[in-house]
């Protein structure tokens, strides 16, 4: 069990470490938006060079869970759609791999708003 686990720490970890060095170390203002869309941007195009998957089979979820990781699944499920519908699969296969991930943030981020009564 501790053979998965440690991985999974180790990379998920270093993800986040290179976000909060991104954000300390440049010059200019880099904000938590900047470094969302990086990591996204990121994993998806590692994804389609095929470079990420050996880190998903090391990590697991140490490397899918962070923001990468859902590019890395927008660009894998492209490309798997791709395979099987043609170029309208390049449009529609990214939104329908990660459809789950979406809604369950629309969700969450909905119930947690109601709960807490945000002001503004």
């Amino acid at each position: 069990m501790f053979e998965m686990i440690i991985p999974a720490f180790i990379v998920g970890g270093l993800i986040c470490v290179i976000g909060q060095l991104f954000m300390d170390l440049t010059k200019v203002s880099v904000t938590p938006a900047h470094v969302l869309v990086t990591f996204v941007t990121g994993g998806a195009i590692l994804g389609a060079l095929g470079w990420y998957q050996p880190l998903v089979k090391i990590a697991g979820a140490g490397a899918t869970v962070p923001l990468s990781g859902f590019g890395y699944n927008l660009a894998k499920g492209a490309m798997e759609a791709v395979g099987k519908r043609g170029l309208i699969g390049a449009f529609s296969g990214g939104v329908e791999a990660t459809a789950v991930g979406i809604a369950a943030a629309v969700l969450f981020g909905y119930g947690v708003a109601i709960l807490f009564n945000p002001k503004g």
